[in-house]
């Protein structure tokens, strides 16, 4: 069990924020902290990882005390057990991807460094260095530095953002093996609705520094109006005028998509926004996501 009640005065993009949240996440969960830019989503994964402080409050894990503004007690970041993924890798460059897991794993942990490798298809590419791998490549190797050291907790900052549709699938699917394989508790930062229906056990949507909403993903972003016999996030690539109806093309992962909609359905829609193609009365019907 994480619980984490922790006040921060942050810079953001609208001058400075208070944030302040009292999280409590069950061991074994895989949450996802969603919102907009500057909403505190990577901060609160920087204090729960001891590299930032909170201007004051409490975080304890599994009934051992991380931090505690009162009692001036601050476990720092090597003692307290957490895998972190970044977005952007920080990988040690010159260092080849085995030598990478090894630095991390210490010589504790040095037998877990060839499990990982195979777990996430890394044996062909483990005496290379990370200038010669790929955006995908780079993002295993990060994933499993982040795991050498066994640990409870991992920490993902929107890791997939930069990959395309193809490799994104594969290491979504990778994150799911080693969440449940080493029984971690997992915090997850993504945008990408699709990817947090298929990872997520809850979702917290933050709003400047402050929960907005929480609970499962269904329940957050799907209508209860539309039949659960399928239901896909996507987004408008164009939407046509046809005689008095109106043509919507959807993009849903790799697939293009074609709905017709009716003026009602359209209002406010616009080329770019993320919406939810499902059914009703078994036609195809569209909505847009907040």
């Amino acid at each position: 069990m994480i619980s984490c009640a922790i006040e921060k005065r942050l810079s953001a993009p609208g001058g400075e924020m208070h944030l302040a949240l009292d999280l409590q996440i069950r061991k074994g969960e895989l949450v996802t902290l969603y919102g907009e830019s500057g909403a505190g989503k990577t901060s609160t994964l920087r204090m729960l990882a001891g590299l930032m402080t909170p201007d004051s409050g409490r975080i304890s894990v599994d009934g051992q005390l991380w931090y505690d503004s009162q009692q001036r007690k601050n476990l720092k970041p090597q003692l307290r057990n957490i895998g972190f993924v970044f977005q952007d890798y920080a990988l040690f460059p010159h260092m080849t991807v085995r030598e990478n897991l090894e630095f991390s794993a210490g010589k504790a942990n040095a037998g877990v460094v060839s499990e990982l490798i195979e777990m996430v298809a890394l044996g062909d590419l483990q005496h290379r260095k990370p200038s010669t791998l790929s955006g995908g490549q780079k993002q295993r190797v990060a994933l499993a530095r982040a795991l050498v050291q066994r640990p409870k907790i991992l920490l993902l900052d929107e890791p997939l953002s930069a990959l395309d549709f193809k490799i994104r699938t594969k290491l979504q699917d990778d994150i799911l093996q080693v969440h449940r394989e080493f029984g971690l508790t997992t915090l997850l930062i993504s945008h990408n609705l699709g990817e947090i229906h298929k990872l997520s056990d809850r979702v917290i949507e933050l709003e400047q520094g402050r929960v907005l909403r929480d609970g499962p993903p269904e329940d957050l972003f799907l209508s209860s109006r539309i039949s659960g016999k399928f239901k896909f996030t996507g987004e408008v690539l164009k939407i046509e005028k046809a005689e008095v109806l109106f043509i919507v093309t959807v993009l849903i992962q790799n697939q293009v998509v074609k709905v017709v909609a009716q003026a009602s359905d359209i209002k406010g829609l616009r080329i770019g926004d993320t919406v939810l193609v499902g059914s009703k009365a078994f036609n195809p019907v569209i909505y847009k996501l907040n």
